[in-house]
């Protein structure tokens, strides 16, 4: 397996541009330079195997930690920006970190002194290093770089905890580099494609796109450290981008933005959509708009990147499903989405967290069922509502509702309900008021033929739905909101 490595070492003579960060343009050989420098300290001061975090927004530097953190083989830890003391405490002592890197200050938070106030507590506290900062770290004797095979553990990763605690992911330099195998062969990537990646590099989807394909599959990416679409439709024709991953907002925001910029995007070949439910009006609106891109839903997880692949060649398929599997092996049993495959996390960071069956595949949670040789995922098995004895998918009632003029998003948990089990609750974000209520929304149903026990039962009103930050709606912040009234 030809691993990221191996990609790093083919870097020293290469003046490519890999990444560009603003005005600032890194050229293979100095990410080669940094990251390497950055090896040798870390081997001279830590343990092989250490967990090193990085508390980083999409800057470069962040690429020198990852991939120098590697190299010396570390273990890494990317950790969301937009966490706070008490996540970040959990994860610091969950992973054991040893090393973590953070910026002085972004979007006014004061990064040091919230780590000055989660290390204080801690019995073993991680060594600090501020990036574009003063003090740089210094005093290590350089250390021998170790060799590091392709099945050890490369990269840890904290699910977004949407309910319970978060859990870390382990994944093997071998897992993610069949990953990247796999979305160049079915994503159209070839050498010289260039990735607009705003999408959070602590999360599996802008890790690979910012740190991995640019040194495995010879692409370049762009990185965006504060999302603003005008800004990435024009980051997107100055660099001529070719592909970008994110999730439904960043589509629906890129089409309003290049609407508005009149241009279509000519360089853009591929926009793979997921993360969150994607309506199949917005892959139809983006596919109809675009110049030449091809526009798909993916399914996928942290533990199981990229399980479905999309169908980039079939329009109606790559709207209305979530693709085909690719390399990833899929089953359903009662109705449930179990995944095994290359790709598929080493495993968790305590035995107790394993979601495997018998058979060793992963119990994804999902809901999902076939659509000729596509996957259509139909939501979570813990978010079906149960109504007098019927099974009410969410999903699927979503999807439609999303097709009204009236509604911008759209989001339907169930309710304790004393004469039902459970009631259908629709909270809506209104595109202009006062949004339709619950009469309209029970006539726009009933007209698109949907069984009458599905139809909602109660329409709330809110300004925003809670997201995490790839975009996911978060319903048991919107049940514990709803039942707490």
């Amino acid at each position: 397996m030809h691993t990221v490595i191996d990609g790093l070492r083919e870097l020293a003579d290469d003046n490519r541009t890999v990444l560009v960060d603003g005005t600032h343009r890194v050229a293979g050989a100095t990410l080669h330079d940094q990251a390497r420098g950055l090896a040798t300290h870390l081997a001279g001061r830590l343990p092989r195997g250490s967990v090193v975090s990085f508390m980083l927004p999409n800057w470069s530097e962040a690429a020198v930690v990852y991939l120098g953190a590697l190299l010396a083989g570390m273990v890494v830890n990317p950790i969301l920006p937009s966490l706070r003391d008490h996540e970040l405490a959990f994860i610091l002592a969950d992973a054991n970190c040893r090393m973590i890197f953070i910026p002085e200050e972004f979007r006014g938070h004061d990064y040091v002194a919230m780590l000055a106030r989660v290390t204080a507590a801690m019995d073993t506290p991680p060594e600090i290093v501020v990036v574009r900062g003063d003090a740089p770290m210094t005093g290590a004797v350089p250390g021998d770089l170790p060799a590091v095979a392709p099945a050890d553990p490369a990269l840890l990763l904290y699910t977004s905890g949407t309910s319970g605690r978060a859990k870390g992911v382990l994944h093997s330099h071998d897992s993610i580099g069949a990953l990247i195998g796999q979305i160049r062969d079915h994503w159209l990537i070839e050498p010289g494609d260039t990735f607009l990646v705003p999408s959070p590099i602590a999360h599996i989807g802008g890790s690979i796109y910012a740190f991995e394909c640019p040194l495995l599959l010879g692409t370049t990416a762009v990185l965006m450290d504060r999302w603003n679409a005008d800004d990435a439709v024009a980051l997107m024709v100055a660099e001529r981008c070719t592909h970008l991953a994110g999730a439904t907002p960043f589509l629906e925001q890129i089409l309003d933005a290049a609407e508005r910029a009149g241009t279509r995007l000519p360089d853009l070949k591929v926009f793979i959509c997921g993360g969150a439910s994607v309506p199949p009006s917005l892959i139809r609106r983006a596919t109809a708009y675009f110049d030449r891109a091809k526009v798909s839903r993916v399914y996928g997880s942290t533990e199981v990147p990229v399980t479905t692949v999309g169908a980039l060649g079939d329009p109606d398929a790559a709207a209305d499903t979530d693709g085909r599997p690719g390399i990833a092996d899929i089953r359903l049993i009662d109705g449930e989405i179990r995944v095994r495959g290359p790709q598929m996390l080493l495993g968790y960071r305590h035995g107790e967290d394993e979601s495997h069956d018998g058979d060793g595949y992963f119990r994804t949670g999902d809901l999902g069922r076939w659509d000729g040789d596509c996957l259509v995922v139909t939501g979570r098995a813990k978010d079906l509502i149960v109504r007098n004895g019927e099974n009410i998918a969410p999903k699927e009632v979503e999807d439609i509702l999303i097709g009204h003029p009236g509604i911008a998003e759209i989001a339907i948990v169930g309710l304790p309900d004393e004469r039902t089990g459970e009631r259908a609750c629709a909270v809506i974000v209104p595109s202009s008021d006062p949004g339709p209520g619950l009469a309209e929304v029970r006539t726009f149903l009933a007209d698109k033929g949907i069984a009458r026990f599905k139809i909602p039962e109660q329409v709330e009103t809110w300004d925003a739905l809670p997201k995490n930050d790839a975009g996911k709606v978060l319903k048991h912040q919107i049940r514990a909101r709803l039942t707490c009234r």
